[in-house]
């Protein structure tokens, strides 16, 4: 049975892939003509094929044109291929995209959801998971992996404005920075924002501010400070041409705690500036500093993420990727790191 499917760059690479496999070059360019996100109506459909145990398998673009056969050498090359072939077959024939033609209102509806990925205070429900991988710490050189999940959750307070919750929950493992240490995972200390927004922007600028909250929630001592904290948080940003560029920031101060725990007395700031195509493409750049007042410490990660924002059937899903040098860090700090997030959005 015919299924719709709009073509992002993942598919493209893994049709890509498969093709690769074959050696047949010849069709790699009847396939993809044009690299980057193309639409497509995809049909499948079984004829005789005796490799494939009398089947044969035909993706056709919207005007009938054949897209890929797969050839003898895939199957004398990669026994396993043919399974594969029809798992992914069965994958993309059930999944049901955007149409060829997406209708003004469906690419209206994806535009207004790629915009609201950009701002920090969008009327949109959305469950990151931000997977983080820092390098070079300590003697050892060590790994340091923490996964932040952060849900978003909006609340309406009449016409007029919003409150904003955004909670980060760090899941970690770390290695030892030291020889013949021992590694730790576990849950870190979770850290909770609570903005009000007004719901038009004010002058131009969408803006949100109100308290943030340190919970000492650590499940090991040296994966949190042991600290209850509170302090301000604010946000101000623009949205204009697919250009979004602000700055988020906070502070917390620690007032109750482990008395034998260093006090906590940190800002953060987060200038961001990304860049939204019409294929729903970010490609962005910010820092996460914070500067430590008790050590006079500034940590510097400066970020760069390209994200795609996809759906499946009706549910929409960004995918992130992107790296980072740290511009300064404290004596024994990582020296860069790579991201992957997944975004899960559930809009109103």
């Amino acid at each position: 049975m015919p299924g719709r499917l709009k073509v992002l760059p993942i598919i493209n690479a893994m049709f890509k892939f498969l093709q690769q496999l074959g050696g047949d070059k010849k069709s790699k360019w009847l396939l993809f003509p044009n690299y980057g996100p193309l639409n497509l109506r995809m049909s499948i459909y079984m004829t005789e094929f005796e490799a494939f145990d009398g089947r044969r398998i035909h993706l056709l673009n919207s005007k009938g044109a054949v897209l890929m056969q797969p050839t003898r050498s895939m199957i004398d090359r990669l026994p396993f291929l043919k399974t594969s072939v029809f798992i992914l077959a069965g994958l993309f024939a059930s999944l049901t995209f955007a149409d060829n033609q997406p209708t003004e209102n469906n690419r209206n509806n994806s535009e207004d959801l790629a915009k609201k990925l950009q701002n920090p205070v969008a009327n949109l429900i959305s469950v990151p998971v931000q997977n983080n991988w820092d390098f070079g710490i300590g003697q050892t050189d060590a790994m340091r992996f923490t996964a932040n999940v952060q849900p978003v959750i909006p609340f309406s307070l009449g016409d007029n404005w919003n409150l904003i919750t955004r909670t980060i929950m760090p899941v970690i493992y770390s290695e030892s920075a030291v020889a013949g240490g021992q590694s730790l995972s576990g849950i870190g200390d979770i850290v909770q924002s609570f903005f009000l927004s007004p719901t038009q922007p004010v002058g131009g600028w969408i803006l949100g501010g109100g308290p943030v909250f340190l919970y000492p929630s650590a499940s090991e001592n040296s994966l949190g400070g042991q600290k209850w904290g509170a302090g301000p948080t604010a946000v101000a940003l623009r949205q204009a041409s697919g250009w979004t560029y602000g700055v988020l920031t906070n502070h917390l101060w620690s007032f109750s705690g482990n008395d034998q725990r260093r006090n906590v007395s940190t800002t953060f700031m987060q200038p961001f500036l990304s860049y939204t195509t019409k294929t729903y493409t970010t490609f962005g750049i910010n820092t996460e500093s914070s500067y430590d007042w008790q050590g006079s410490q500034w940590t510097v990660p400066l970020n760069w993420t390209v994200q795609q924002m996809v759906k499946f059937g009706e549910h929409p899903v960004a995918f992130t990727i992107g790296g980072r040098y740290y511009a300064d860090k404290p004596g024994g700090g990582p020296d860069w790191g790579l991201r992957f997030v997944v975004t899960l959005l559930f809009p109103k």
